[in-house]
């Protein structure tokens, strides 16, 4: 049945939904229904883009600078036998880029401070092709470290307890004792302080200090070229397989490592984090589908009369069910619009509102000792929205299947006897 070009189920649902003063009650359960949807929307599409959020600092940031693969060795060998080492390693297809690297820990003090870290010894000009590190400089350069042999570059923490600045000197002691006759001495050297970098992860920002290679060869005594080598992969996430894959090939005094012995257990936390609060979310998004159920039921009870009325004058059971399936739909698409609006407004100002917090409140909300990175990050993924919004219309047309067939099986005399 229709009226003119507008159907007429169509049209009464709409009528429905925008009801006046006649019909509180209509107004009030469409309403709930769609505040319940808008809201569990919102707050996953939110929660998925927070989650991308870490997942995509994990990926480009943090495992951007952090080695995908240390190989390393306590054997002193020749520039001959890591060659050799280099070349097997260049032989797997997933091996994107190899780097020498000399990683010792050792100690950094200035102003009466000092702190245990670990010292990387790299080839600056090879660091600035490899690494994301540059982009995370608050102060100075790589390229300051390339052109310094004795320069030092060091996180913001770092720099920050052992209280200096671009251009003041910080002692850097080796774990080699030097011995005299009197009393044994430690080994350092006075290093220029000529980059200062941010990440955000507790583990780079305050216990990493990068040096020139040929520097930590002459501080830390190496009698090799280098003690070992840093591998970049294609995928991150295979970065364990192609280990796996070079355990096999590689001579057995070269120990390796991926990131995932590090950081994996942070990373796999953080995907499981995000199953379980999008379960849960989904819960919430399934109760608000069982509230909409119980307004058009409601609903359905209100409008007992107009129904008799409308099946007195002509109208089918099918047309009657089709009013109700229409109203469930228009709820599900009102609540599906304005919580999609509400989640991408929230997901794009969501670490805005987390710094405003921290700084109104003198709040940590997350702890770089205990998270990857200490800022809370959003990024929206157009497919998590879309999965969002087809599974909350599914929801929604399931929702009003059992209200809309009992409207259909109203009995006009017996709606109005009892009207």
């Amino acid at each position: 049945m229709s009226t003119g070009k507008i159907s007429l189920p169509r049209y009464i649902a709409a009528r429905y939904i925008s009801a006046g003063k006649r019909s509180h009650l209509v107004s009030f359960m469409s309403a709930i229904s769609v505040a319940g949807l808008t809201l569990g929307i919102a707050v996953l599409i939110i929660v998925l883009s927070v989650m991308n959020g870490f997942d995509k600092e994990m990926r480009e940031n943090v495992l951007g600078i952090v080695p995908h693969i240390t190989l390393s060795t306590n054997e002193v060998l020749r520039q001959d036998n890591w060659n050799d080492v280099e070349a097997l390693v260049l032989e797997n297809p997933r091996v994107e880029s190899i780097s020498p690297l000399i990683e010792l820990a050792g100690v950094v003090a200035a102003n009466s401070s000092s702190k245990g870290v670990l010292i990387n010894g790299v080839d600056a000009g090879a660091e600035l092709q490899s690494s994301v590190l540059e982009r995370f400089m608050t102060a100075g350069s790589l390229t300051a470290l390339h052109e310094s042999k004795w320069g030092i570059v060091i996180g913001e923490t770092l720099a920050d307890r052992l209280q200096v600045q671009l251009g003041d000197t910080v002692d850097v002691f080796s774990p080699n004792i030097s011995l005299n006759p009197i009393t044994p001495l430690a080994t350092f050297r006075g290093f220029t302080l000529v980059g200062v970098y941010r990440v955000g992860t507790e583990e780079l920002d305050s216990d990493l200090a990068m040096i020139n290679l040929s520097a930590a060869k002459a501080l830390f005594k190496i009698r090799s070229p280098y003690n070992a080598v840093r591998i970049r992969t294609s995928d991150v996430l295979l970065a364990e397989e192609v280990r796996q894959e070079l355990n096999a090939v590689l001579p057995a005094e070269i120990r390796s490592q991926s990131w995932m012995a590090t950081l994996g257990s942070i990373y796999q936390n953080i995907q499981f984090s995000r199953t379980i609060i999008s379960f849960m979310l989904w819960l919430l998004i399934g109760v608000a589908a069982f509230n909409l159920v119980v307004s058009l039921i409601m609903i359905v009870r209100d409008k007992k009369g107009d129904i008799a009325i409308l099946r007195t004058l002509g109208a089918s059971p099918a047309t009657i069910n089709s009013i109700f399936m229409w109203q469930g739909c228009f709820i599900g698409l009102i609540g599906i619009v304005s919580g999609v609006l509400l989640g991408i407004i929230g997901s794009l100002n969501i670490s805005r509102f987390a710094a405003f917090i921290e700084n109104r409140y003198s709040l940590q909300l997350l702890n770089a000792e205990v998270y990857p990175i200490d800022f809370l990050p959003s990024q929206i993924d157009p497919l998590d929205i879309a999965v969002v919004v087809v599974g909350v219309f599914i929801l929604s047309m399931l929702a009003t299947i059992y209200p809309a067939s009992r409207a259909a099986a109203i009995q006009p005399a017996e709606a109005l006897r009892t009207d």
